[in-house]
């Protein structure tokens, strides 16, 4: 069966910059695909690849959509390289290849609080809006100045209320044991992506600091391409698995196999626009496993607002998931 195939390259601005311990992040970039059947029937999707996450990039993604051209079957399309993880997971939503049985009707939700100081005002504003899991940015500012601002962000917070630390991979080991002393009697969900996953040493690190402390860990950019769930899997990771669904190409074997053995999974955003969370959501909504509170309390997001995905409220419900006008956004990059 041959399809339409065609793609459309944006470049979004950031209401405000994303600051992380990779510095500050200004612009979106990305690519819609549309995929038009013989009968007429459309799909879209989203390739948004995070910069500085792995092998994947837009452009990259992009010289391979060239190369797809205009008419494509299946056995054309799967050929993209597997390094391109969110062109390939972009191509299966846009076949419809990812929609699943909802299992759950309604999701909580973690709150993403900025770096630095700037939480102490955020944190209250989304609390007296309802969250009770928030998300703080870490590794951005000196060790010391950040965990001297852990107490007062916690105190800021409604009782009951828990954290998660995310690092993006900022700290040595001996910046990370200090954390995951200090959280270790705090209500700290758990801590996100310590040190960086770049080395066979990174996996021996995580794996001793999982093992010598009680506060669980997250992966994160640890888990973005091919093969990285099935490594940790057999690795007998202990703590969270933080999925990108946006960035995983065959996600939903990854999904399986994660399911299989019972893992603790987060779904999180890669700060995509609503075609691609759109599609993550579906996939969140269908996990068969006990459900985590969402990484998706990120927007408004983008500077024009008919790009983010849905408003950031503690609790998401899976009838609200798919209201986006898909064509209209590929329409306003064209």
């Amino acid at each position: 069966m041959d399809f339409r195939f065609e793609f459309r390259r944006y470049s979004l601005a950031f209401k405000h910059p994303v600051r992380t311990s990779r510095g500050s992040w200004a612009n979106r970039e990305g690519i819609y695909v549309r995929i038009e059947r013989p009968n007429g029937s459309v799909g879209f999707g989203e390739a948004a690849p995070v910069p500085f996450f792995g092998s994947d990039s837009v452009q990259l993604s992009e010289e391979a959509c060239i190369s797809l051209g205009s008419k494509v079957d299946e056995e054309v399309l799967s050929r993209v390289p597997s390094k391109l993880g969110t062109l390939r997971n972009a191509i299966a939503n846009a076949l419809g290849e990812t929609r699943d049985e909802t299992v759950h009707s309604s999701l909580g939700v973690a709150a993403l609080l900025p770096a630095g100081r700037a939480a102490f005002k955020e944190g209250p504003i989304k609390a007296d809006a309802g969250f009770r899991i928030f998300k703080w940015k870490v590794g951005v500012g000196a060790p010391d100045d950040e965990q001297a601002m852990l107490d007062d962000l916690i105190g800021a917070l409604p009782s009951g209320s828990k954290l998660r630390l995310d690092a993006n991979g900022a700290w040595d080991r001996r910046v990370a044991e200090q954390w995951l002393g200090r959280a270790a009697d705090r209500p700290i969900e758990f801590v996100e992506q310590p040190v960086a996953a770049n080395s066979r040493a990174a996996v021996d690190t995580l794996l001793g600091l999982a093992g010598d402390f009680p506060v669980p860990i997250a992966l994160d950019e640890s888990l973005v391409e091919e093969g990285d769930v099935t490594q940790w899997l057999d690795a007998g990771w202990p703590g969270y698995f933080v999925i990108k669904p946006s960035l995983l190409g065959d996600v939903r074997l990854t999904l399986g196999k994660l399911a299989v053995a019972g893992a603790r999974v987060v779904f999180s955003s890669s700060l995509e626009t609503a075609v691609g969370a759109e599609a993550a959501l579906r996939l969140a909504f269908s996990w068969p496993g006990k459900a985590s509170a969402l990484g998706f309390g990120v927007w408004p997001l983008f500077a024009d607002s008919r790009f983010d995905g849905p408003a950031a409220t503690p609790f998401f419900r899976a009838q609200d998931i798919g209201a986006t006008d898909v064509e209209a956004l590929w329409n306003a990059v064209s």
